[in-house]
């Protein structure tokens, strides 16, 4: 008689409920645009509460009306006390914050450096990077009370190689800054649970990138210089950010993901 017991009824494998954000709260910034709307609108879709903020209010709100559960909150992430305010909207609404999208970002193009502007420059750092840092910080609080949670900072290609021909120093450095804050701030907080990773596009078409997609020539480069030859489709994005965002990516924190079509591998 064969033994049942050799061979068990293998335990079914769950490929979706690690990606479902039911009962988080997400908050995204530069949430009136591009991406960001993106994000706000696949967060949702999987379940989360969303806390969409930008200067833009008029956008937010409109997004909000489309969103099953989501607080529009107007932010201008230079500005430290609007950071706080928004970190502290989103807990008194809904007591909790476990994940944070840090979108919100400027270009300098087309600034070559030795005629830099260094105002423009600072200007674009304190948005793309020192603001990351800030609103990481008062999250992280909220998430090590709460157990953990994961921080999304949102960098580009061009925190990994160089942005030339694009003449664009401030942002190259601030992403790239942007990419090794992650790792450092992920090594920081492991051992409470946040886990903060960088997420890396390419040329995805938004309102930042739009002068681009629009000049039959810049799009031309981009295809030549894209393994996949082409710019990215917005929902191409998705399922990376789900992957960060939610337990599918439980043990992976200080590090990027590139999303870039091959841009990197040349």
């Amino acid at each position: 008689m064969a033994d049942s017991t050799a061979n068990p009824p293998a335990t079914p494998i769950d490929i979706v409920n690690p990606f479902r954000l039911d009962g988080r709260v997400c908050i995204v910034t530069g949430a009136s645009s591009g991406l960001g709307v993106r994000f706000a609108r696949v967060f949702a879709a999987a379940g989360a509460s969303v806390v969409v903020a930008a200067r833009r209010l008029d956008r937010l709100e409109s997004l909000v009306q489309e969103l099953p559960d989501a607080l529009a909150v107007q932010c201008d992430v230079a500005d430290d006390e609007q950071c706080r305010d928004l970190v502290q909207s989103a807990a008194d609404r809904y007591g909790r914050v476990d994940v944070l999208v840090n979108n919100a970002g400027i270009s300098d193009a087309v600034n070559p450096a030795e005629n830099a502007d260094v105002d423009l420059f600072r200007q674009v750092v304190d948005v793309n990077l020192n603001a990351c840092f800030l609103l990481s910080g008062l999250v992280a609080q909220h998430m090590i009370g709460n157990g953990g949670g994961s921080i999304i900072n949102v960098a580009s290609v061009h925190g990994l190689v160089a942005s030339a021909p694009n003449l664009q120093p401030a942002y190259a450095a601030s992403k790239a800054g942007l990419v090794n804050l992650s790792r450092d701030l992920g090594v920081q907080w492991a051992r409470h649970g946040v886990r903060v990773n960088a997420l890396c596009p390419g040329y995805f078409e938004t309102e930042l990138t739009q002068v681009m997609f629009d000049d039959e020539s810049m799009t031309g480069w981009i295809n030549r210089n894209t393994a996949m030859r082409r710019g990215g489709a917005i929902h191409e994005l998705d399922g990376a950010l789900l992957f960060l965002a939610s337990d599918a990516s439980s043990y992976m924190t200080g590090t990027h993901l590139t999303v870039d079509g091959g841009w990197t591998a040349r």
